[in-house]
């Protein structure tokens, strides 16, 4: 097996221990597990092995690695400022919490997004420690109209059984279910209806979600109707069919477009990134000598373009016009000059000149420095992103 690999299982190994150590202790010894509810506890635990798997060998990915570390430095290096706080409390609130990314992608979508996310979030906080008994309710004894609320085997807070705050707990689920429908709903109607979703979509990877999340919560719903208003009608069979589109969800949600709710709190560390290269030094572009990146943004692509086996060293000095520094890497060229370079040595290549392709502008003075390519269509910054489009517009 491959180092990868083998570090991924291992890592896959102890999640799904620890986990299985923090159900026998948080459900003292059992005493609390419900025996009904051990195939989605085992469901669980498989999603634990294989989310825990496909994340580490994610990480060790040089790209996402390097992320991952520069994130955690940007938030924590050289002491906890207020300044990196606010911007990663910020970033948080605003990428994570809200889903602002998705939201300027359109406003349908976002919504429908968010209420994906957050229906799916409330029910696994509500489902998962009734699963694996850490969490039940409990009638107080000389009082059969009262519950009290035991975590981990604590008593914390009692309540009546026909109080709102009762109502809100014993029907959270149902909450969940209609929150992830109206957001599924709104996403089956963009696939639906928009012409560009519809060329990419596929049935795996954005439908098969969808319609998970659907039967999860319609089944669920079901179960609800079942006890609440036909006395118990059809529950076994019911509560048989939850069980399998559940137990088949957590099946399927390491292989699948869901896994990205995992990767997307590691990818706020981007976001950080971002803001810490704007706030430092810039690169000059060695052909013209405009900012284009930020310094450490460049060194980092010469190291995991090296480390993915890629090769752009230009050992070549620069000719005269670019002021006779060195090239020494691609990457220290500006994405104007790249394309201008491409350009020139087509142009080149089809008056017959043979050769290497220099970097320069033909005919220019030394050691005059080439202007920057401009681009003249006026479409600059108007992409759905704002100012990440003006930022890194680069046609």
């Amino acid at each position: 097996m491959p180092p990868v690999m083998l570090k991924a299982a291992l890592w896959g190994l102890l999640m799904t221990a620890a986990l299985g150590g923090l159900i026998v202790l948080g459900s003292r010894n059992l005493a609390h597990f419900d025996a009904a509810l051990v195939a989605y506890t085992f469901a669980i635990l498989f999603a634990t092995f294989g989310l825990t798997y496909r994340y580490v060998v994610w990480l060790q990915r040089p790209p996402t690695r390097l992320y991952w570390r520069r994130g955690w430095r940007a938030m924590f290096s050289h002491g906890l400022a207020p300044r990196r706080l606010a911007r990663g409390v910020s970033r948080f609130g605003a990428d994570l919490v809200l889903n602002r990314f998705i939201f300027k992608r359109g406003a349908m979508r976002g919504l429908a997004h968010l209420c994906i996310m957050w229906g799916s979030l409330l029910a696994a906080a509500i489902t998962f420690p009734l699963v694996f008994g850490w969490l039940h309710f409990a009638p107080v004894p000389d009082d059969l109209t009262r519950y009290t609320a035991v975590v981990f085997g604590f008593d914390t807070f009692t309540f009546p059984v026909d109080s709102l705050v009762g109502f809100l707990l014993f029907h959270g689920l149902v909450w969940a279910s209609f929150i992830v429908i109206a957001g599924v709903m709104l996403a089956m109607r963009r696939r639906m209806r928009e012409g560009g979703a519809a060329a990419l979509q596929r049935f795996g990877e954005d439908f098969l979600p969808l319609f998970l999340l659907f039967a999860v919560s319609v089944t669920g719903l079901m179960l609800t109707a079942s006890y609440t208003w036909m006395k118990g009608a059809g529950y076994d069979f019911i509560a048989i069919l939850h069980a399998i589109t559940v137990i088949a969800t957590f099946l399927w949600l390491p292989f699948g477009k869901l896994f990205h709710v995992f990767q997307r709190p590691a990818q706020l560390g981007v976001g950080l990134y971002k803001d810490l290269g704007r706030d430092g030094p810039h690169a000059a572009c060695r052909r013209c000598g405009a900012a284009f990146t930020s310094l450490a943004h460049v060194h980092d692509l010469i190291t995991v373009s090296a480390e993915l086996g890629y090769d752009y060293r230009m050992p070549d000095p620069a000719p005269p016009s670019a002021g006779g520094a060195s090239v020494e890497h691609y990457q220290w060229i500006c994405p104007p000059c790249r394309r201008t370079s491409l350009a020139l040595a087509q142009s080149r290549r089809w008056a017959g000149v043979r050769g290497g392709t220099s970097l320069a502008v033909p005919g220019a003075t030394p050691p005059t420095r080439p202007p920057t390519p401009r681009y003249a269509n006026p479409s600059r910054g108007e992409g759905p992103l704002g100012d990440e489009d003006a930022t890194n517009f680069h046609p």
